[in-house]
This record gives structure tokens, sequence and C-alpha cells, in this order.
């Protein structure tokens, strides 16, 4: 089975999208290479994503509680809400036809890593992430530079006339733009002057609060003017560094770690003169000879949610407890909507140590019910998220995900196939006599065995 086509087929279904689900395997074998491209880069309706958790109670419910008692019953809804919202987006990653715009607002929600316990904002802010994934950069940049969540937390709400604070501004140019070495000192602070004034409403609209804009002349990145947030963002997107460092960005993510300075150059040159046309950008990527080279094949660790992502969209199954997945986020070290830091999550070995390294190669036993889940979450401060001292249904159940497979579909689909062909992108590395070895050579075994090797976790 290892053609060229089958091997190109399944690079792209895992680095454009969320790894080959369940119905695709005959797309592997038999669909053009062409047509398979063409078919990730089809839009459907867009349609949002959010969470039908109520929202807190009646004000006479609430005001028969005390001050305390109040912001408890807040904090457990935002959580709830919050929870809902994780495990949506991350069931849209599993089960949505437009795997390329989730595989892209995934990234994009790295990049523009924020984190707020308020559930609307989170909901805004992803929803902004989703709709842009494949389109302009410029209108993405524009969106989520006045969302409420990137707002609060990198507190531009406190950013006033005399007074000026230089988080977002600072931000905005070394991580989400032009990266480190392209401005100075004093850039960040006359465009933190520009920014002055930028907040928002209690019903999280955008504001540009005027009388504590700072209208004076600010000289920026070679430019002097009365200049607005606005002026700054264009002034910004003006630069090729923004187009060479959200290229190389990219590169790193969907190709190779280690940057091919010459690809890079030409793509960023290309994306520049577009005017930041994401999806020309991955097309250019995706439609190269020189994303199929071996180099490029098998050579990324998976982040715990493309790892959880790919094994759900094989595995049918059913979760009797969804919460769990959050869990599971928690301990392999990448829970959506929070986010380390701004700067997101790390990718590459730090994925990787000695205790996330043995759960990884235990899920697919612990998710089809062969031993139970021995691990706890870290004892941090994670009150947005809520598992801090959580007694609800989050820990309940803790060593139990229920989650019942459908291995009789699984055992059909693989009938006459070699499934390590379907599962691992590099098989040379792989000794099949040592994964038969645990198995009674049934499919279901030998699934569970292949998905617990080190080489599931490469893609």
């Amino acid at each position: 089975m290892t053609v060229p086509s089958f091997i190109n087929n399944k690079h792209l279904l895992w680095r454009a999208g969320f790894g080959p689900g369940i119905n695709q395997l005959e797309d592997l074998e038999n669909k053009d290479h062409n047509a398979l491209l063409n078919d990730l880069f089809k839009e459907e309706t867009f349609t949002e994503i959010g969470y039908q958790t109520a929202e807190t109670e009646s004000s006479d419910y609430m005001n028969d509680k005390s001050p305390a008692e109040r912001k408890k019953e807040i904090q457990k809804i935002n959580r709830l809400q919050n929870e809902e919202l994780n495990l949506n987006f991350l069931y849209k990653m599993v089960t949505s036809g437009e795997q390329l715009r989730e595989k892209m607002a995934f990234f994009w929600h790295g990049h523009f890593a924020s984190r707020v316990q308020n559930p609307k904002f989170n909901i805004q802010i992803l929803n902004v992430i989703r709709k842009n994934a494949l389109g302009n950069f410029r209108e993405l940049l524009f969106e989520v530079s006045k969302a409420p969540a990137m707002l609060s937390f990198l507190n531009n709400q406190q950013n006033k006339k005399d007074h000026p604070n230089e988080n977002f501004a600072r931000e905005v140019m070394e991580l989400f733009t032009m990266g480190r070495g392209n401005y100075t000192e004093k850039d960040i602070r006359e465009g933190a002057r520009a920014f002055t004034g930028w907040g928002y409403d209690k019903e999280g609209n955008f504001v540009e609060r005027k009388k504590l804009h700072d209208e004076g002349s600010k000289n920026f990145l070679g430019k002097t003017g009365n200049f607005t947030g606005n002026d700054v963002l264009n002034i910004i997107l003006e630069q090729k560094a923004t187009s060479r460092f959200i290229t190389a960005k990219i590169y790193k993510f969907f190709v190779n770690e280690n940057a091919d300075e010459t690809i890079i150059n030409t793509l960023s040159e290309n994306f520049y003169q577009s005017g930041y046309d994401i999806k020309k950008l991955m097309t250019d990527i995706f439609s190269s000879s020189w994303f199929y080279d071996k180099k490029n094949i098998g050579n990324r660790i998976k982040s715990p949610i493309e790892l959880m992502a790919g094994m759900m969209r094989m595995l049918p199954m059913n979760i009797q407890n969804p919460e769990n997945l959050i869990v599971y986020q928690k301990l392999l070290g990448q829970m959506l909507l929070y986010p380390p830091n701004v700067a997101g999550w790390p990718t590459g070995k730090s994925w990787i140590d000695s205790s996330t390294l043995m759960l990884r190669l235990q899920i697919p036993q612990i998710w089809s019910g062969l031993r139970p889940l021995d691990y706890r979450p870290k004892a941090d401060d994670d009150v947005d998220m809520g598992l801090k001292n959580n007694t609800n249904t989050l820990t309940k159940n803790f060593k139990n995900p229920n989650i019942t497979i459908d291995w009789e579909r699984v055992e059909k689909i693989f009938a006459g196939k070699n499934p390590e062909e379907y599962l691992i992108q590099n098989t040379k590395s792989l000794d099949m006599n040592s994964v038969k070895s645990f198995s009674d050579n049934s499919v279901k075994m030998n699934v569970i065995n292949l998905m617990s090797t080190p080489e599931y976790q490469l893609m």
C-alpha cells in the first residue's frame, strides 16, 4: 500500500487537519491527491460555536445570596460555560468536514493566545479566529486586536492618555506580527500611545474612548503623525517583517520546525504581495512538491490536542463523561482556552517529558478500558477552568473516562488491511514483531498497540 499518493494523502490529512477519519480510509487509498486537496479547501456555511449552559440565575435568586456566595455561583457558571466551549471546539476538530479551517483555527488560537475567565469574551474571540482562519490576515489581526478577550488579557483597558500601558502594544509587535528585532522600545512606547482609549463596554463591545486617547503626534516605525490604533496596525502590516514572521511560524507548524529559509522567503514575498491572503499561502504550501519530501513526513510530535483529536477521528467512540477530556488536556499540558501565557503553547520536544510521554502511550489502553488512569493534575493555579480543588463532575469517575468504542465497526473497516499503514506516518522505524508480541492478533489489539507506540506520537 506504500505508494506515493497514499503516503502523500495521509501526510496531507494529518498536517492540514487532525488525521484521517475512520470513514476516510478509502480516500487515502483511492482518492486522487489533487481532489483530496481541493476537498480540504472547500468551505461550508460558517457556523459559530458556543455553549448551552445557563447564564447566572435570576436576580431574585442571586439577591438571596451573600456577595461571597454570588461570586462563587458566577465562577461556577463561568467554569461550566468555559468547559462546554472547550469541548465544543475540540469536537469541531474531530467532526467538522472543514478540517483545514479548524486546523488553522487551532494554529491561530495558539498564535493569538489569550486567557480570560469571561466565557462570553472567549466565545467571541474564538469565533473571530475560526471565521477568519483561512481569510485575510489583516482582517484577522484587526478583529482579534479589538476583541475584549485580548484587550482584557493584555491590559489595554487600562491604557490611557498620560498613563500608557505598553503591554498590548508590545505583544502585538513581538508575538502577533513582526517578531523581535524589527522594532525599538520607542516604537512600543509610541504604539502604546496610539492604542490609548481602546477598550470594551460591559456587554463586551469594542469601544474607542475618545477622552482617554492621546491625540499628540507619535513617531512609529519611522513615520510621524497623530496615529490611532488602526494606523499603527496598518503601518505594522506595511512591514515585510510581518509577512516573514507569520510565514515562518506557519511553516514551522505545518511543515518542519527546521526552517528552510529559501522556501520561507519565497512564501513570505508571495504572502505579502497577495495582501496577506491566508488561503493562498496554505495552498502554496500544500500543493508544493517539497511539502511531501521525506524529511517533512513523520517529523513532528503531535501536540496533545492533535493526539486526542486524531484518536477520536479514527476510533468511533461514545463518551459518557466528556468533561473528563479536559482532565486529559490538563495532564498532557494543552488545555484549550487556557494557554500558559501570551506566547501560546510550546511545540516539539517540549510536549514530551517522563510523565506526559508515559500517559500519551497509555491513553489508547485507558480509553479502551484496559487500564485505569493513575494520574492527577498538578496542583497549580487552575482557577480559570475550575480544576483546582474542584469536586464537581470533572473529578467524579476520574479514573473511568466511560468511553465505549465501536470495535465491531473498526474490525469491519480494517478487514484485509494492515492497520500500521494507516495509523503510522513512518512505518520504517516500527518493529511490528514487538507490536504483535503484545497482541492476540485481533484488529482491536493491533490498533490499540499501534497507538501505544512512540511512532504514533509523530505526524
